[in-house]
């Protein structure tokens, strides 16, 4: 069997394995195929929680079903989990076009290249190259509550959001 024909992945990224979640010990695409499931309407608010994606140990290969350590290649037939693999974020992609790369002061993986980007470390995030000479600091900018609505939001991980603001 081809593994390059094999289609794998979930409806976020192509990848060639799942993680098996700390949290619940169950078996899903990616940590928002948890995210999404553990936080849906049908379950209990009670039992609602987010895959703690740093704490991930295991993973389950996609070609021959083999739960192991969190590796590239599988420790049982070889094929590749992820032409991009971070072992710090646990994370796996084989659509190396978004140019992804690690950041170790945001403490995430990006994407857009490593070289079209510069971490401020005041601000604590990675900003465009172009921003570079007129970038003006804020501390933590990305680790405050929203400045709308002023709940507690930490921005690396939870991407945008959209409000529904009536407009007089």
């Amino acid at each position: 069997m081809d593994s390059e024909a094999v289609q794998h992945g979930c409806a976020h990224y192509s990848r060639g394995c799942s993680v098996v979640a700390p949290c619940c010990g169950q078996a899903f695409g990616c940590r928002h195929c948890h995210n999404d499931a553990k936080n849906s309407l049908e379950v209990d608010p009670r039992d609602r929680h987010e895959i703690p994606r740093h704490e991930i140990k295991k993973v389950i290969c996609s070609l021959c079903s083999k739960e192991q350590d969190v590796q590239q290649n599988c420790s049982s037939c070889g094929a590749c989990m992820g032409k991009y693999f971070c072992k710090v974020c646990k994370f796996f992609d084989d659509d190396v076009s978004k140019g992804q790369y690690h950041c170790d002061g945001c403490g995430i993986c990006r994407t857009g290249g490593v070289e079209n980007f510069f971490h401020c470390d005041k601000c604590g995030c990675c900003y465009s190259n172009v921003l570079k000479d007129s970038h003006h600091c804020v501390e933590r900018a990305m680790h405050h509550n929203c400045p709308v609505c002023f709940e507690v939001r930490d921005l690396r991980f939870n991407g945008t959001f959209t409000l529904n603001v009536p407009i007089s």
